[in-house]
């Protein structure tokens, strides 16, 4: 594992035009944590992550979700990248 820590969890499939993890990772990143999402295939749920985060830092309220806790069997998740095009 690559040392990642879940903060975040949202299912796919949302309102059209919502993006609430990419939401809620760019208010982390705005609080100076370098948070990210992938998705995670197995789940079909889009995870906020923090690459090489303490159990410590991962959130304020001082609970964190390790990936490799929460995912013992390592399922790969992959990188999401959101292009936003003018309606």
């Amino acid at each position: 594992m690559d040392g990642r820590t879940v903060i975040e969890r949202f299912p796919a499939g949302g309102p059209r035009g919502s993006w609430p993890a990419e939401e809620f990772a760019h208010a982390r990143r705005l609080e100076g944590l370098p948070a990210e999402v992938v998705m995670d295939l197995a789940s079909d749920t889009f995870l906020v992550i923090v690459r090489g985060a303490t159990d410590d830092a991962a959130r304020a309220d001082g609970t964190a979700d390790t990936a490799g806790a929460a995912d013992p069997a390592g399922t790969a998740v992959a990188p999401v990248r959101v292009v936003v095009r003018p309606a």
